[in-house]
């Protein structure tokens, strides 16, 4: 039996939340999906995931959301995501830490392993086990139940992406990077079966920086003074990969997408504050 595995790029604020909410019902029918991941690092502000983001994505149909580096930004994040199976934080954090970092989930008669990882470098302030020779010991304990195994490598630069594909290529079914909220052009399928993608790209506002309005974003390299920034709304669509996977856990098939959203939200109708909330604690 094969799975088909939507893995959602990076959400981004509101925009991204919205765009969740119009375009996967649909996706997830017209293209068959049995599961859905989506790295929901930026989801909350574009800055962290916070609590009823997180319960109101995983009611639209995301069933496991992955994080980063910046998991723990919001405050309620800490003593939820402990008590959420459906959140993952970086598995190589240290072990004491609130969470989970893999989990095995039932997809129909299967089973699928699901991974967060986060990678070295730009990431200073957290302290990690070291990514490439983690992974493999915990590979060898998820394949003791299967062999459906997908990858969040949560990695700021190209090389160290590679580097972590080419030590999974055969050992796990895909490594999906996430973190620069650009998407990249070059998915693949490696010799030992394990599709690969260097970055899953944004779901939000695409005419942005990093989904955030552009304009505070520039004023803030221009001047070097913090200043909060807000959601860019323009030409919001949703981005990822779609991974055709075997019952013996290799990907035979993987699909970049690029799915624009052409409703325009109204805040008339309140649609922008339905995928809303006070951005520091998550609410919805």
């Amino acid at each position: 039996m094969s799975v088909r595995v939507l893995f959602i790029g990076e959400i981004v604020g509101k925009a991204g939340v919205f765009c969740v909410k119009k375009l996967l019902p649909a996706l997830r029918k017209e293209r068959e999906i049995d599961f859905v991941i989506a790295n929901a690092e930026g989801a909350t502000g574009g800055f962290g995931l916070g609590r009823n983001h997180a319960i109101y994505l995983h009611k639209l149909g995301i069933d496991v959301l992955t994080g980063g580096e910046r998991i723990y930004y919001k405050m309620d994040m800490v003593p939820f995501i402990a008590k959420a199976p459906f959140i993952l934080r970086p598995a190589n954090y240290p072990p004491g830490n609130p969470g989970r970092g893999w989990r095995i989930f039932p997809v129909g008669s299967a089973q699928i392993g699901v991974i967060s990882m986060l990678g070295q470098s730009s990431f200073a302030r957290v302290h990690l086990s070291n990514p490439y020779t983690f992974l493999p010991e915990l590979v060898q304990r998820i394949k003791q139940e299967t062999n459906l195994i997908v990858v969040d490598y949560h990695a700021g630069t190209t090389a160290e992406k590679y580097a972590m594909f080419y030590l999974a290529d055969g050992k796990v079914s895909a490594v999906v990077g996430t973190h620069t909220r650009a998407l990249t052009a070059d998915e693949e399928i490696l010799p030992g079966g394990t599709g690969i993608i260097c970055d899953s790209g944004r779901t939000g506002s695409i005419n942005s920086v990093a989904g955030m309005k552009p304009e505070i974003e520039v004023q803030k390299f221009l001047t070097g003074i913090p200043e909060r920034s807000e959601d860019a709304w323009d030409d919001i669509e949703l981005q990822g990969v779609l991974l055709d996977i075997d019952e013996g856990g290799k990907t035979t098939k993987i699909e970049r997408l690029r799915i624009p959203c052409e409703e325009v939200p109204d805040d008339r109708n309140g649609d922008r504050d339905e995928d809303r909330g006070e951005e520091g604690n998550g609410g919805v």
